[in-house]
Formats: C-alpha cells, structure tokens, sequence
C-alpha cells in the first residue's frame, strides 16, 4: 500500500493506493493521525488505486471520520475502486461518508 498526501489551502487530499488490508491499515492509520493531529481537519481520500479493503481498513475510515468531526472537520471519499465501494457498501457504511465521482468535486465540496 502506498499513501500520498497534497495540502491545499482548505483541504487535505490523501491518494491511497494498493491493498489495505490487516498488514497495511496501521500504516495508513498512523498516517492519517498525524495529519488529524498537525491541525489538518478536512480531508479527501482518493480511492481510486485500492484493490482491496478489509475490515481493517473500513475501521480506519470510520475512527478518522470521527476524529476530524470531533474538530469540525469532515471526511470525503473519491473516485472509489470498485472494490473499495463494494467493501464500504456491503459493510453498511455507505451512509457515513459521502462519495464523488472525482477528487475535484470532492475538493471543491468544502
């Protein structure tokens, strides 16, 4: 897995790419809680890139999108892989996070 982060004025875009499974979701965790604690509050996670996501991965979305509400910040999803909105969707959590089409709607969303 590899996780690629642009800060722009506004928004904080993070690109994830590769499996996020047991192995590589503390990686992705880790990176996502120093952006949440350096004060970055809105992000766009770019999952165009992931071949799989596991459960582990599914609660490193949710404990992110709650730790950047908890500062009034939100968490959008873009450009999903297939299997990445089939693992959102069949885990019920379609409802949490809202989706775009592409990373510049997302963007543009805040």
């Amino acid at each position: 897995m590899e996780v690629q982060t642009q800060v722009y004025q506004r928004v904080t875009v993070v690109t994830v790419t590769g499996r996020v499974d047991s192995a590589s979701a503390g990686d992705l965790e880790t990176a996502l809680k120093r952006l949440v604690e350096a004060g970055h509050a809105h992000f766009v996670l770019d999952l165009a890139g992931v071949e799989f996501l596991s459960s582990s991965g599914l609660r490193v979305l949710v404990t992110t999108l709650k730790a950047v509400r908890k500062s009034g910040g939100d968490l959008r999803l873009a450009q999903l892989s297939q299997r990445a909105s089939d693992a959102i969707e069949l885990a019920g959590l379609d409802v949490l996070f809202k989706t775009y089409a592409d990373r510049e709607a997302a963007v543009a969303s805040f």
